[in-house]
């Protein structure tokens, strides 16, 4: 004999739902920006990819990919810091005129800048920006540096190009600051950038310190000059032959500016955003390779 089965605990009842357990967070462990991560204390968050940014920019059909429209747009983070939008890129290279052959020719997101950053910026950051400006200042050097930007934990000084030997000199020589070592100096060709197309990025370590920055210069695509800093910093000599053939940047000063990855008589500047993909003609006559150890001379 079996008892009847109580209502809603019978074999035949619906199941229900068992509602999820959450967990409360433990304070200062929450999810507090858009990545997941919670900021350091005193550490600005300007990060240009923010899903709840509003970015203002065109239909993503406009402007196509073989169009030269500038997009000036202003993206606007949580932190109120304004970043500026320069473009729109089509595919995973942003190229134009020979097609995308990446399989990524549907992917379309907005070229945007970090904003300049407000004080105070953090840690050493302020020490430094503060000798940096009071040392132009005693050298009657103003306004030598537009704006300051600090971005992923990393802080950015962005210089006129007049003033670029200027500021370098300072930055090696002051005992505050002892930017001692060129690590890397690299080219940058933003296209939609009307009057900054070319950017020159220089990375500056302090051994004396252990500490790292970059000094950033923009130049226009109708004057592509920038001053040469080997006479500052030795280690730009290659670095800046490889940046002028990759990008056509002239450095006035340089000691011999001539290509150094490319044949002498290569036309363009094959990093360039608008350096053709695909049907170049690449053909030597009459070259011959020496053997190995009669190529060149290192005594």
């Amino acid at each position: 004999m079996t008892e009847p089965n109580e209502p809603g605990k019978g074999p035949d009842a619906p199941k229900q739902d068992t509602p999820a357990q959450t967990t409360p967070s433990e304070p200062g462990k929450g999810r507090t920006d858009s990545e997941g991560a919670t900021p350091e204390p005193g550490h600005q968050q300007t990060s240009p990819a923010r899903e709840d940014a509003v970015v203002s920019t065109p239909d993503v059909n406009e402007p196509d990919a073989g169009s030269d429209e500038t997009v000036s747009s202003e993206v606007v983070s949580d932190d109120t810091v304004l970043d500026r939008a320069v473009g729109v890129r089509h595919g995973m290279f942003g190229v134009t005129g020979t097609g995308d052959v990446s399989g990524f020719g549907g992917l379309v997101a907005p070229v945007v800048f970090p904003g300049a950053s407000q004080r105070p910026f953090g840690g050493w950051f302020d020490e430094t920006a503060d000798t940096l400006t009071e040392r132009l200042a005693a050298g009657g050097v103003e306004d030598a540096v537009s704006h300051v930007v600090v971005d992923r934990g990393e802080i950015t000084f962005h210089v006129r190009r007049e003033d670029l030997l200027t500021v370098v000199q300072v930055l090696r020589d002051d005992e505050k600051l002892r930017f001692e070592f060129l690590a890397s100096l690299s080219g940058v060709h933003y296209p939609q950038d009307t009057g900054r197309e070319l950017h020159v990025v220089l990375h500056l370590l302090s051994m004396s310190y252990n500490r790292r920055i970059r000094v950033e210069v923009t130049a226009p695509d109708a004057d592509p000059h920038v001053p040469s800093v080997v006479a500052i910093y030795p280690t730009a000599d290659w670095q800046e032959r490889e940046a002028w053939d990759m990008f056509g940047i002239i450095f006035d000063g340089h000691p011999a500016l001539t290509r150094i990855l490319m044949p002498d008589d290569w036309p363009g500047h094959p990093q360039r955003k608008d350096y053709p993909l695909g049907g170049i003609p690449v053909e030597y006559k009459g070259a011959t390779t020496p053997p190995a150890d009669q190529r060149r001379s290192y005594n």
